[in-house]
């Protein structure tokens, strides 16, 4: 039997990655009247085409009707609110395994969109936004100089 020779950092370290985890999943704590509550932050993916700029966002749990979404050429706002859909109380205490409550989001874009223009469609707790890139975007020619 080999000896190991025992390490302290090996737990801190795995508690830092769990913690970490908690953040990559988008739950983050807060402290409101005192009390700590599990706030949603949708997870978003980004991607840029010559022509628009899609936006994903995972809803879980979302209905169509509790989303809203405002556009301004520069950034993206979402809002809404998971709904609370069972729940047990048993001897005075009442459990419930589902988050819920309001969320909001704010994403910044990587170029002005025409936000007269944008597509979107809901499915399967997915959000999928096309904003069409604004016409002076999609034209711009940038010089560099070296030296």
């Amino acid at each position: 039997m080999a000896l190991l020779r025992y390490n302290p950092w090996t737990e801190m370290n795995a508690l830092q990655r769990q913690i970490n985890q908690l953040f990559d999943d988008g739950v983050l704590t807060t402290s409101e009247r005192g009390l700590k509550e599990a706030v949603f932050a949708p997870s978003a993916e980004l991607s840029e085409t010559d022509e628009a700029v899609m936006l994903k966002l995972e809803l879980p749990g979302v209905k169509a009707e509790d989303v809203d979404i405002q556009a301004t050429k520069e950034a993206i706002y979402i809002t809404g609110e998971r709904k609370k859909e069972t729940k047990s109380e048993e001897n005075g205490v009442t459990r419930s395994e589902f988050r819920y409550g309001k969320f909001s989001r704010s994403i910044g874009l990587p170029a002005l969109i025409d936000n007269t223009k944008i597509s979107a469609e809901y499915k399967d707790g997915i959000l999928n936004l096309t904003l069409p890139k604004a016409e002076e975007e999609k034209h711009k020619l940038v010089k560099i100089t070296l030296g």
